[in-house]
């Protein structure tokens, strides 16, 4: 049975769509991932096969139109048992494609589209993806999302039934072994580097910080140049060090060397605030304590599991307090060992294999 998967990135840094691909290719599916090619995209060594389209136009309208075109004829004219279409933004292509070729169509919803903070402010804009999701998420057979305040959400708008597939590390994923020890107290924030991250709030509380804390940025965005000279404007760049977009297999290295991670999204549309970002549980597996705004989702996991400190003042002295405070407090072990115990991929991919099966 052959599943063709579709996201609108280069494939390099999603490790939700590689943890689906491996679970369904080792539970015996045919897999082919499909996502687009950019000019500095990295090579890409996978055990299952994928495409990347080569696009005239990699932003704006035009770039979702000819990915949606591209992506249409694509899957059009490849042998596919099952589509599954990652994000609102893929769903166009695979929606026609299923509807001609009478195959199966499968929706992961990694957020809310039409609420993300690129969109939530542009009215047409978000109008287009709204009218969108109102054309075919009520014809949707079989979906599921990163939590459930956004399958809630769905099932409210549209009365569809969503499964919850939390985007949580494999339990048994090789953590780097390694004794080298930092002289600096490392912050770390992983993901993308875009509108309504909270990056500029760590930077704004590093005066604050003793001399020996450094604020380490790893990943890539819209964002990334504008905060690289936001720093250096502030002299902090010595301090604050941006590593640029990076292989998921290479990020947990860093992660595994830092002090604390830090998740101060901003509210900036109803997609941040129901939030559950796989950095959460990046961040629970190497054992790092969390500093994290107050959202609803992830509060379930940081206060139930006693594994940081959650905050609703971002003033740069309070940040840089609580920085401090969750750096040299003592790590809570047994709330690390029963999150890592109770929160594994294994126990999320079970959802999501029976999803495929009923597709069968």
């Amino acid at each position: 049975m052959k599943i063709i998967l579709s996201v609108t990135n280069d494939l390099v840094t999603d490790q939700r769509v590689h943890k689906v691909c491996t679970t369904l290719l080792r539970n015996g599916y045919d897999v082919e991932l499909v996502g687009r090619r950019l000019s500095n995209s990295q090579p890409l060594n996978r055990d299952y096969r994928t495409k990347r389209l080569r696009l005239l136009f990699n932003k704006g309208f035009l770039f979702y139109v000819e990915y949606n075109l591209r992506l249409f004829i694509y899957l059009l004219f490849c042998k596919s048992d099952v589509y599954l279409s990652n994000d609102t933004d893929t769903l166009i292509a695979n929606y026609l494609a299923s509807k001609i070729r009478h195959r199966p169509l499968v929706f992961d919803a990694h957020e809310l589209f039409p609420e993300v903070p690129e969109v939530v402010n542009r009215p047409f804009i978000k109008a287009v993806w709204t009218s969108i999701e109102a054309w075919i998420f009520p014809q949707l057979q079989h979906s599921y999302t990163v939590c459930r305040s956004i399958a809630d959400y769905y099932h409210d708008k549209y009365g569809i039934k969503m499964g919850v597939v939390r985007n949580i590390p494999i339990a048994n994923h090789q953590l780097p072994i390694t004794d080298y020890q930092s002289p600096s107290k490392i912050v770390l924030y992983q993901g993308a580097v875009n509108e309504g991250r909270g990056i500029e709030r760590v930077i704004d509380a590093m005066p604050y910080l003793p001399a020996d804390y450094i604020f380490q940025v790893v990943g890539g965005g819209d964002k990334l140049d504008e905060l690289k000279v936001y720093a250096e404007k502030l002299g902090l760049s010595d301090r604050v060090i941006f590593t640029g977009k990076l292989p998921f297999e290479e990020l947990f290295a860093y992660t595994a060397h830092a002090t604390i991670g830090v998740n101060l999204l901003e509210n900036k549309g109803l997609s941040y605030y129901y939030a559950l970002p796989n950095r959460i549980f990046d961040y629970m597996r190497c054992r790092l304590p969390v500093l994290s705004c107050d959202f609803p989702e992830i509060r379930r996991i940081v206060a139930q599991y006693q594994i940081g400190l959650l905050i609703d003042d971002f003033s740069p002295q309070n940040v840089a307090k609580k920085i401090v405070e969750l750096a040299e407090q003592p790590k809570n072990e047994a709330g690390f060992a029963a999150a890592n115990a109770e929160l594994t991929w294994e126990n999320e991919e079970k959802t999501l294999l029976q999803i495929i099966a009923n597709e069968k």
